[in-house]
């Protein structure tokens, strides 16, 4: 393994940059994006940094000019972590069995040094199309990195490769997220005379059955068998109501979860649901609020005969497929990029103690990624 690779993965690791929907957990990845800024710029790269809330920015780096090109993405947040249930620190990269060990190392930190070891074949290299790296922020929690890119319409790249853990699997398309909150305001009264106040939970089971309905209704409308579940899920997460059993419930809240199929509409849906909760609030006489959690993730599909797809899946020799979690991915399609999900290590240890890297991960991804710059950036390919 590259020592400078390890180097730089130590550095990034040990900089915190855990974004959260809780502010007393939340933090900046400013160093992270600084540290970057740094290292790009010394290999010639142009560096601009995109501020986006206090302590939050994201990175872009161009190598060349000219339009098209390649970009190669990542974000450089991670969710918060349990140090006490690690089996080392997880703000320092420990090495055992073959792997590598740390906070975000899989998901995604450990994507930069790879794209910083191939970017550097390049450096003197004459290219026809440019090299563009992107580094974001809270990815993990809002999106803002990505959706400020949509807004500023940058970067202008022709194809994209984001460095999620894929275990070196390229993915194509994923399901969008939504998380959703039904709130309904009752009137409470002594349970011996229902008439003394209108349920909250009575209405909420109406709901409930009701989003079941939808949710075959959507089932027999949309399937994708490019996916393991091949049909949108909806799930009822969590429900919290009334405090004491003789007391007519007067409020009650239910959240749930739905996981939309690439040409599903996430307004629709929404407008949808809505007016079905709007029906039941007349039929009961009661206050119904329907509101997103967080505005929610899209989902996103690059064709599979787009010819990246079929030079990645050349290139991987594994046909590239589908994932039920969600990515930037489809804010760099609304910039008009193809784009790729392609990274080392597994999802499934994301997100978890002793999250980790196969070291023998790194050399695979370290050749495609270099083949790639080659194909866009040095010889110019468009297609």
């Amino acid at each position: 393994m590259d020592k400078l690779f390890l180097q730089q993965l130590q550095q990034l690791v040990s900089l915190p940059s855990v974004s959260c929907t809780d502010p007393a957990i939340d933090q900046g990845n400013q160093a992270v994006i600084d540290l970057l800024a740094s290292w790009l710029s010394q290999l010639g790269f142009s560096c601009e940094i995109m501020p986006i809330a206090k302590g939050k920015a994201n990175l872009i780096a161009t190598l060349g000019s000219g339009s098209g090109g390649l970009v190669l993405a990542g974000h450089t947040d991670t969710v918060p972590c349990d140090a006490q249930l690690w089996a080392s620190d997880p703000f320092k990269v420990s090495e055992r069995n073959g792997n590598l060990y740390g906070l975000g190392i899989a998901d995604m930190k450990g994507f930069f040094p790879a794209v910083l070891n191939a970017a550097q074949a390049f450096s003197k290299s004459k290219l026809q199309a440019p090299l563009i790296i992107i580094a974001t922020c809270d990815e993990e929690s809002s999106m803002a990195g990505a959706k400020a890119l949509v807004e500023v319409g940058k970067p202008q790249g022709r194809f994209a490769v984001i460095g999620e853990p894929t275990s070196l699997k390229p993915i194509r398309l994923h399901k969008g997220v939504m998380m959703e909150r039904v709130r309904i305001l009752g009137n409470s009264g002594h349970s011996s005379d229902p008439s003394l106040g209108n349920n909250a939970l009575d209405a909420m089971t109406l709901v409930m059955s009701d989003l079941m309905a939808f949710r075959a209704e959507m089932q027999q409308k949309f399937r994708n068998d490019a996916f393991t579940i091949p049909y949108p899920t909806l799930n009822l997460g969590c429900i919290h109501g009334g405090d004491n059993p003789n007391r007519i419930c007067g409020q009650c809240e239910l959240q749930f979860d739905l996981r939309p199929l690439p040409n599903m509409d996430v307004d629709e849906i929404r407008q949808q649901i809505g007016q079905r909760l709007k029906r039941i609030a007349l039929q009961k006489q009661i206050q119904i609020d329907y509101e997103p959690i967080f505005e929610g993730t899209p989902p996103a599909e690059t064709p599979a005969n787009s010819p990246f797809v079929k030079m990645v899946e050349k290139l991987t020799q594994s046909e590239a497929g589908s994932v039920a979690f969600g990515t930037e991915a489809p804010y760099f399609r609304q910039l008009g990029m193809d784009t790729i999900i392609l990274g080392a290590g597994s999802i499934e240890t994301a997100h978890q103690p002793n999250e980790y890297l196969p070291i023998n991960n790194i050399s695979p991804l370290l050749l495609w990624l270099k083949q790639l710059i080659h194909h866009y950036c040095v010889l110019g390919h468009a297609a």
